[in-house]
């Protein structure tokens, strides 16, 4: 059976936050202002936000505002900026 869009934004969002707890951001020097990169990650978690206020009411808004968030912090990730894994609760390939 196929997940509602509303089941999946809630798996993605417990994911995001787990990982929003767990982020660790090199110290190591990098050609990014520390502060722009904080404010990546504070745009990450107003995508949460935003999701959990769109969750009951528009589901399809919730999960596209916590795709954003997730994007944000793969970015990240992927730059070499933050280090941090996926939990397993997304039940896909991360």
């Amino acid at each position: 059976m196929e997940e509602t869009p509303a089941e999946k934004a809630k798996r993605y969002l417990s994911s995001v936050e787990k990982v929003l707890t767990t982020i660790e951001l090199s110290k190591r020097s990098s050609s990014f202002d520390e502060r722009l990169i904080q404010s990546v990650v504070n745009t990450a978690r107003s995508y949460v936000d935003d999701a959990k206020h769109y969750l009951q009411e528009r589901p399809s808004t919730a999960l596209a505002a916590v795709s954003y968030a997730e994007s944000l912090l793969d970015t990240l990730r992927l730059l070499g900026i933050a280090r941090f894994t996926w939990p397993q609760v997304r039940g896909d390939k991360h």
